[in-house]
């Protein structure tokens, strides 16, 4: 029975997913290869493993637009973070015709075959934060090593080497296992600096579930200083633990990823949540269309598509008056555009 309603989620996403086909023919298809020359015959699909919170509605966004550009027909399937239907969805794009499938997120275990079997009827893939260990599909990344790395830096900078850390963890995820990298190193160079205690749940929603789990943590272990908070719906929940804590200006959160609503969070007084590295979610997104786009046209763009990030502390955001996302891309030229799988015929979004 739980197969057949995973089958019977999937179709009924699919038909969902006809309802956000974006126009074709808003490129000038004349001036791009074939098959994008006929931009309104070309179907591809994005297929989501996680899609709660402002991250994945910008990264969403920015998928969007930049099908929009091209003027290809998108579809959206989104498994809400059910490993064996975004596997069917993959099954149901192939269903459906599509010419090409980003991947985004999702586990190794359920989508390395998945992958598999698009690159077997001959559709072009890229992989977004997932790894599924397949030379034909390329992997778009953030440089989610680099994202803890600077993280991690940053909070020494702020804090010495000598600190007693709590750490949002979630295994299995591939960005959170690239950034888990970058704190084991940064533990093994700084010997002074303990892990006390990790949480982590990718349970809905996300940001209060690690709430829940962080308030345990700092009743036991109040001499806490550092959380290192690698995403930033983790880092949301460990701040209204922290706040409802009263500790507010005895600890300090570092992440990764930032949204509008982050950057209210952190500009807020006397908040916890001292800095995170970003991409811009939405520039990512245009990216993995872009990437898709070159394949589709029999171009190459690279094994490793990356996305490079920026470090965004709390006292730039205050001292710039920076409120939300477009006003930190008009402040940050770096975090607006990334001039990442482009091509000379390639169309962007309007700004």
């Amino acid at each position: 029975m739980k197969i057949i309603r995973r089958k019977a989620l999937a179709l009924f996403a699919g038909l969902a997913a006809a309802a956000v086909t974006l126009p074709a023919g808003l490129a000038q298809a004349a001036d791009m290869p074939a098959p994008l020359d006929k931009p309104g015959d070309v179907k591809i699909a994005l297929v989501r493993y996680l899609s709660t919170g402002d991250f994945f509605q910008a990264y969403l966004s920015g998928v969007e637009k930049q099908a929009a550009a091209l003027g290809v027909d998108l579809r959206v399937l989104d498994s809400r973070q059910d490993a064996a239907l975004q596997a069917d969805m993959v099954d149901q794009a192939i269903a459906l015709g599509v010419d090409g499938i980003i991947i985004q997120h999702g586990l190794t275990e359920s989508m390395k075959e998945a992958a598999q079997r698009a690159v077997d009827a001959g559709i072009k893939v890229v992989a977004f934060d997932v790894d599924v260990q397949n030379p034909a599909v390329p992997q778009i990344e953030q440089s989610d090593y680099l994202l803890g790395k600077l993280a991690l830096e940053q909070a020494i900078e702020d804090n010495g080497t000598e600190w007693k850390a709590g750490y949002v963890y979630v295994p299995g995820i591939a960005p959170l296992d690239r950034r888990h990298v970058a704190w084991e190193e940064v533990k093994k160079a700084n010997p002074g600096i303990e892990e006390v205690a990790q949480i982590g749940t990718l349970d809905n929603p996300i940001a209060n579930s690690n709430a829940n789990q962080a308030r345990s943590v700092l009743q036991a272990n109040p001499d806490i200083s550092v959380f290192f908070a690698p995403y930033d719906e983790f880092a949301k929940g460990v701040k209204i633990a922290v706040d409802e804590a009263g500790m507010s200006q005895d600890i300090k959160i570092y992440s990764a990823d930032v949204s509008t609503a982050d950057i209210s969070a952190m500009r807020e007084p006397d908040s916890a949540w001292a800095a995170t590295v970003a991409t811009n979610p939405a520039v990512v997104g245009e990216v993995s269309v872009r990437a898709l786009a070159i394949m589709l046209t029999g171009g190459d763009p690279g094994k490793q598509v990356v996305v490079p990030p920026t470090l965004i502390t709390q006292t730039f955001l205050v001292d710039n008056d920076i409120k939300n996302m477009e006003e930190l891309s008009a402040k940050m030229p770096q975090f607006a555009h990334a001039d990442v799988a482009m091509t000379d015929w390639m169309p962007l979004p309007d700004r």
